[in-house]
């Protein structure tokens, strides 16, 4: 059973944060969303719970977790072990850390770098973070072309863990309309019942780039 509380400590417009969220609404997890803006993570209290300062952070009774993909195995593997959203089957196991492993790599120094560049100001070559996005979108344009899902005939963790910020990449100037197959999966995770989508951009998306599709 789940604990009296899970605490999520994040903010509305991260992707990191928003892909734990998805799982625990997929696990009908009962939880409350702490707000952790860029003030909030910087005092001694949240360092205690992670001390590198970032989100998100999940608490669950006594048990503190950081790392938004290792929060979400810890959920599937607590609360949901035989759930099909983390195979226990060494190949389909392998099959979601590889694309665990290209959210934490190419998706957040693609379509997330460029996203806190354009929208947020983070000092850093958007250039490189588009040439990165355009990899990996070619890539799971032609790995989604045969298939529904990254990693399994059905949704994983891999899916929600890469879904927020190639869902938001417009919002970095990058076009997702060169990649209908990548189109149509974002579509079917958003067709999900449990599904909650990130809040709008705060600032206009650069249209001239053709980054509204």
């Amino acid at each position: 059973m789940p604990s009296p509380e899970i605490i999520l400590h994040g903010t509305p417009l991260s992707g990191h944060a928003h892909r734990v969220e998805l799982l625990l609404l997929a696990l009908d997890l009962p939880y409350r969303n702490e707000p952790a803006p860029a003030d909030v993570r910087q005092s001694p209290a949240f360092r205690t719970l992670n001390p590198l300062g970032q989100i998100p952070v999940l608490q669950d009774g006594d048990l503190t977790f950081a790392d938004s993909n290792a929060i979400m195995v810890y959920l599937v593997r607590r609360y949901a072990p035989d759930s099909a959203w983390l195979p226990r089957d060494p190949v389909g196991a392998a099959q979601v850390q590889r694309w665990l492993s290209i959210a934490a790599g190419e998706v957040m120094h693609g379509p997330s770098t460029a996203r806190l560049i354009t929208q947020f100001g983070l000092n850093d070559d958007k250039a490189r973070a588009k040439r990165i996005a355009a990899r990996l979108l070619a890539f799971m344009e032609e790995h989604l072309a045969a298939r529904d899902y990254l990693a399994a005939a059905h949704p994983t963790i891999a899916d929600l863990a890469c879904y927020s910020y190639v869902a938001h990449a417009p919002e970095g100037g990058i076009s997702l309309r060169p990649y209908p197959a990548v189109r149509d999966w974002l579509a079917r995770i958003e067709a999900l019942p449990f599904f909650k989508p990130i809040p709008p951009s705060p600032l206009p998306l650069e249209l001239d780039d053709d980054a509204a599709a």
